[in-house]
C-alpha cells in the first residue's frame, strides 16, 4: 500500500505542539478559495512512497529529533483514506507518537466515511473544515474561524494549539528553504 506524498519534514515547531514531523499528502479536490498550499492539489504531482517506508522515515526522524508526534496535512489527507487510517494504525502500535490531523472535510462528512472509526483510535487531534478566506484567523493552528478541534484523546487541550508559532522558516539538508506553519512566510 503506498501514499501519494508532497513533503515530509522531520523536524517542525510550527505545526503542532511541541517538536513534529510533518507529512503532507498529494491530492485535493476541495480547492478552497484562498488556499495557500495548492502546489499540493494537483493529483498527478506527488511521489508514491508504501507506508511502511513512510512510518520508517517517522521512526528514523523520532530517534533523530526526539520528536513528541506527527502532523499528517494536504492537500486533503482524507482522499487517501484507507492508505492513511493504515498509517496510523501503525503509528499508534509500534510508537508513544502524538498524532494531529488536518482535513477539508467537515466532522459531519468525516463521520460518515468507513474509516472514520478507525480514525478516531489513531488520532490525537483532529481539525476539520474547509478554509473559508473571509473568515481567516491564521493563529493557533487554526486556518479559519468555522475549523473545529475534536480531541480523541487527553494528550492536548486547546491552550496547547494556541502558543503553535504561526510560521517557521526551515533550512534543510540541501539547503533548500521551507516556509511552513498555519500562516507561513510567502517569498516573491
Amino acid at each position: 500500500m503506498k501514499l501519494k506524498v508532497h513533503s515530509f519534514i522531520e523536524s517542525s515547531l510550527g505545526n503542532g505542539p511541541g517538536r513534529r514531523c510533518v507529512l503532507w499528502l498529494q491530492g485535493c479536490s476541495l480547492n478552497c478559495p484562498g488556499c495557500f498550499n495548492t502546489d499540493t492539489h494537483d493529483f498527478a504531482g506527488g511521489e508514491h512512497i508504501a507506508v511502511a517506508d513512510v512510518l520508517s522515515q517517522i521512526e528514523a526522524a523520532h530517534e533523530r529529533y526526539e520528536i513528541e508526534g506527527v502532523t499528517v496535512s494536504g492537500g486533503e489527507p482524507l482522499q487517501q483514506p484507507e492508505e492513511i487510517a493504515c498509517l496510523l494504525e501503525l503509528l499508534r502500535e509500534k510508537t508513544d507518537l502524538s498524532v494531529v490531523l488536518f482535513t477539508g472535510f467537515t466532522y459531519q462528512e468525516l463521520s460518515t466515511m468507513p474509516v472514520f472509526e478507525r480514525l478516531t483510535r489513531c488520532v490525537d487531534v483532529l481539525i476539520c473544515g474547509r478554509y473559508v478566506e473571509s473568515m481567516r484567523v491564521a493563529a493557533g493552528l487554526t486556518g479559519s474561524a468555522n475549523k473545529s478541534f475534536h480531541y480523541f484523546s487527553e494528550r492536548y487541550r486547546q491552550s496547547d494549539f494556541d502558543d503553535v508559532a504561526v510560521g517557521e522558516v526551515i533550512i534543510d539538508e540541501k539547503g533548500r528553504l521551507v516556509l511552513t506553519g498555519i500562516d507561513p512566510l510567502r517569498l516573491r
